[in-house]
């Protein structure tokens, strides 16, 4: 077993939601960890899969934890976290959040508390900040969300799920009275990552070469605290949504599906700048309205995945 780890997580089934079953996740998970094999020199006993029944939102936060505990002990130098799944929205209820709104993530067992998620069963950008804080200065933490969060900007069209039509990877709250309150609420962007420290609200600003000026991008606040050893990669823009796709008859998330089909055609020889114009240019030609964010210092912004 080497020093480096992944924990990989797709969600296509949801236990108490069928009707938002998606596709391409859990193959999401399987084509990162052949990329880890391949071209990352992972090896089987280095990767973690959990998916669908698997992916409780307890056996997820478990298995992180036990990852920083490793990296806190000098046995990890280099975490990879995948999630692939729904995003959606919380109300803020530790008053840390300057929209009142917490990014979530869907794991397989979120269900509805009165008219919101239960947070019991939902993952909240709070509880992975305070996870991924503790992270020695020397351990690199690389994280891909190919989920949709605060679903600014979308239309009711955007939500139906037609048949011939890619689904968004985005769950709005349980009710209309909670989703009209999220709507209507500023949003948020990954740029306010670089704007201070955890749980401070600040003005934000566009990063060139990262986020487009002029747009909010994904809403992941403090999901990744600005230390300049966390990566963020993020499937869209919170005005859009991420897909849940097909190609070649085989469902994916798009980002994933683009963003592997980059590192494989450079052999991880391009740094991530060059790795984000690739995917977001891939998803442009493919008729994709999703714009991948990076978040991440200039070192990192111009390094690549560490192979051994």
């Amino acid at each position: 077993m080497s020093n480096r780890r992944a924990l990989l997580v797709g969600v296509n089934q949801f236990q108490f939601l069928p009707n938002a079953t998606l596709k391409g996740c859990v193959n999401d998970t399987f084509d990162f960890a052949a990329l880890l094999k391949d071209t990352l020199h992972f090896s089987d006993d280095d990767i973690t899969l959990l998916h669908d029944a698997q992916a409780t939102k307890v056996n997820i936060l478990s298995n992180l934890t036990t990852l920083v505990a490793a990296a806190k002990a000098g046995s990890v130098k280099y975490i990879v976290f995948l999630m692939s799944s729904h995003g959606t929205q919380v109300p803020d209820i530790s008053g840390d959040e300057a929209d009142q709104a917490d990014e979530a993530f869907c794991p397989h067992d979120l269900q509805q508390n009165g008219d919101q998620w239960d947070t019991d069963h939902v993952i909240i950008d709070d509880e992975l900040h305070d996870l991924f804080v503790q992270l020695p200065d020397d351990v690199l933490l690389e994280c891909y969300f190919d989920t949709c969060h605060s679903g600014t900007g979308l239309r009711p069209i955007d939500l139906m799920g037609f048949p011939d039509r890619p689904k968004p990877r985005y769950l709005p709250p349980p009710t209309f009275t909670a989703f009209d309150r999220l709507r209507a609420l500023p949003a948020r962007g990954l740029a306010d990552l670089r704007e201070g420290t955890h749980r401070v609200a600040k003005p934000k600003r566009a990063l060139p070469g990262i986020n487009d000026p002029g747009s909010s991008s994904k809403t992941l606040v403090d999901t990744v605290s600005t230390e300049s050893h966390h990566i963020l990669w993020a499937g869209c823009r919170s005005d859009q949504t991420s897909a849940d796709a097909t190609f070649n008859g085989r469902p994916n998330g798009a980002f994933t599906y683009y963003y592997l089909q980059a590192i494989r055609s450079t052999q991880n020889k391009q740094p991530r700048r060059k790795v984000l114009q690739l995917v977001r240019d891939a998803l442009k030609t493919g008729g994709y309205d999703q714009t991948v964010q990076l978040e991440a210092d200039a070192t990192n912004r111009n390094g690549r995945p560490p192979e051994a």
